[in-house]
């Protein structure tokens, strides 16, 4: 694409000067005691931290006060993908115990799908897994980076349904919360093997004042893939490698974003999943497809003007594609002040007590 092409109203994008950053760069110490273990109740309870980008100002509130800092005339973009029960507990024909979480279908064979398998070493192609539902999966080639393909033998969302158990990331250790707890509650199209985090602060009731208040709502798709638990790769950030994750960005979605640019209204993204999607949007006419836009600092946003979003794993992507979000408001090209910002953002959250990670706290960044 062009550079400077406008995509939607207001959005421009010019070519940027990418500094070679080092993954250690985007560290920081976590206390094992601030990472969530159960979600808030309510689903909006939790605390939010909303930050400022052209000042560095951090206001402490709670998820549902949120309106304070929203506007009429904003638009949410939420990502509306549903997570699928993808942690598949098994036996091999041995006997022994087996593991398969399952992460994306592959090329155009329904039953085939991506995914990683416990212990990988110990099954060879054409080994078979079998479910407490009695349902069978054969395990196929290595496909890289660790996951290995499979086979279902039968319909996979029905195989998922009646033995698959929700994918909670493996820092949660508490197994207690209730499935839906780590769903949206605008979830509908099947596909994550994570939940989009951003979104489990929204109660019906929440939205429900929003849009009363005027702030409107559209949505987006991408299911969610292994790159939510996989740490940067290499000594420097540019050796890391995101894998592809399936989006689609509805006509209605597109209209929405460009109606709010021409009232003056603020694009909100709701996760760095919903900011994927519309930034590769903004470089792309395919209104749906595979993605693996790698965001890091410094970025040109063609379509993000706020985003919420959680609080985000050390040496991460997700890290580092909130970091080019920072920079974007500070004015100038600066990616160690932008870390610098976000992570004292970071530090005052820690002091404060904030929870981290998927059933963690929340972020505006305005």
């Amino acid at each position: 694409m062009a550079p400077g092409r406008v995509i939607w109203p207001g959005a421009t994008l010019s070519p940027v000067t990418v500094p070679r950053l080092r993954v250690d760069d985007f560290d920081y110490a976590l206390p094992s005691e601030a990472i969530a273990q159960a979600p808030a109740e309510p689903r909006d309870s939790s605390r939010l931290l909303v930050l400022d980008r052209s000042t560095g100002r951090a206001d402490h509130a709670r998820f549902h006060e949120i309106h304070r800092w929203l506007r009429p005339g904003d638009l949410l973009v939420v990502n509306d993908s549903r997570v699928i029960p993808a942690r598949l507990p098994g036996v091999r024909s041995t006997g022994g115990a087996a593991e398969i979480l399952v992460l994306r279908p592959l090329d155009d064979d329904p039953a085939r799908w991506e995914a990683l398998v416990r212990p990988s070493r110990r099954l060879a192609v054409g080994d078979v897994v079998t479910l407490r539902s009695g349902d069978r999966i054969e395990v196929g080639e290595r496909l890289g980076d660790g996951t290995r393909a499979i086979r279902f033998a039968g319909d996979p969302h029905a195989i998922m349904a009646a033995a698959g158990e929700m994918p909670l990331p493996p820092y949660i250790r508490d197994r207690s919360a209730p499935p839906d707890r780590y769903q949206t509650v605008y979830a509908e199209p099947p596909g994550s093997a994570a939940a989009p985090t951003a979104g489990l602060h929204f109660t019906p009731g929440l939205l429900g004042s929003l849009e009363a208040a005027g702030v409107r709502r559209t949505t987006v798709t991408l299911h969610v893939g292994l790159d939510t638990f996989r740490p940067l790769e290499g000594e420097f950030v540019d050796q890391h490698h995101i894998h592809r994750e399936w989006y689609e960005i509805p006509a209605e979605t597109r209209v929405a974003i460009g109606r709010t640019r021409e009232d003056g209204g603020r694009v909100v993204a709701v996760g760095t999943t919903a900011v994927r999607v519309l930034e590769t949007a903004a470089r792309t006419d395919a209104a749906s497809g595979w993605t693996d836009l790698y965001i890091t600092p410094p970025h040109r946003f063609g379509s993000v003007d706020a985003m919420i979003t959680n609080f985000h794993l050390p040496r991460s992507s997700l890290l580092l594609l909130v970091t080019a979000f920072v920079e974007a408001g500070m004015g100038e090209s600066d990616p160690f002040g932008a870390r610098d910002a976000l992570l004292a953002a970071y530090r005052e959250a820690l002091e404060q007590g904030y929870q981290f990670f998927s059933f963690g706290d929340a972020m505006l960044i305005i």
